[in-house]
């Protein structure tokens, strides 16, 4: 009965996905060319705002739980597992504070209205993964950039996202460089739940009612411990916290 019930929901909700990424690519065009880097981060921040809004259409509720542990005004270094595309959505909508810029595979720098644009052009960076010899010098110059600007990092260790929710294993080469190169940096687990719930059946139909939240956890500072010991307290805060 869910998923008979998804087929029509999930028509409505792709059209109202494409009609917002449609419409938002040519205003992120606008408010960056004209109006430069503030006006582009608000169109994105808004462009997120109505992507969770069609995503009511399915059921889907947000919520977010710590933002007050945030260290404002310093660079950051999100670490967080990895369940959908709505996991990129509401880090840049609930964070929308620390600017958030994101290690995101090269596949997504071309193709896809207005995400394509904001990947190339916000400050994220884009990597092949089956070549580390491009992928960690662009981490490095995202360590630099947080660094100077005190802007924040997002990273998803397991590299590719869980389709079942349970974790996979995390790596670390991708956090080690941002710290490396952000050495003023706060890293910030986040735990994301039930986003993969929304493609349990795949792209389509869409998953009904899911109860997507992501979790902020206490700040850790770079510079306050070794890097394993760090790596390694902030992958268990993350899965510990998985349900």
């Amino acid at each position: 009965m869910h998923k008979i019930i998804s087929y029509p929901l999930s028509i409505i909700y792709y059209l109202l996905l494409s009609f917002s990424l449609l419409l938002f690519h040519p205003i992120q065009w606008v408010c960056l060319k004209l109006f430069g880097y503030q006006a582009h981060k608000t169109s994105v921040d808004l462009l997120q705002w109505c992507l969770m809004r069609s995503a009511n259409i399915l059921g889907t509720t947000f919520n977010v739980q710590g933002r007050e542990k945030l260290p404002l005004n310093q660079p950051i270094i999100y670490v967080a597992n990895h369940q959908s595309m709505f996991d990129i959505v509401s880090i840049i909508w609930f964070l929308r504070a620390t600017h958030p810029k994101f290690v995101s595979k090269k596949e997504l720098g071309k193709g896809i209205p207005s995400v394509s644009f904001n990947l190339k052009h916000g400050g994220s960076v884009l990597i092949d993964r089956n070549d580390p010899k491009q992928a960690l010098p662009a981490i490095k110059g995202l360590g630099q950039y947080i660094q100077k600007y005190k802007r924040a990092a997002v990273i998803f260790p397991e590299g590719t996202r869980s389709k079942n929710g349970k974790p996979k294993r995390f790596s670390e080469n991708g956090v080690k460089m941002l710290c490396k190169f952000a050495p003023d940096a706060y890293v910030v687990p986040l735990t994301i739940n039930n986003s993969w719930k929304m493609f349990r059946f795949g792209m389509f139909p869409m998953g009904l009612a899911s109860a997507i939240k992501l979790q902020v956890h206490d700040a850790i500072k770079v510079s306050d411990c070794d890097f394993e010991t760090l790596f390694n307290k902030t992958t268990e805060t993350i899965i510990s916290d998985i349900k």
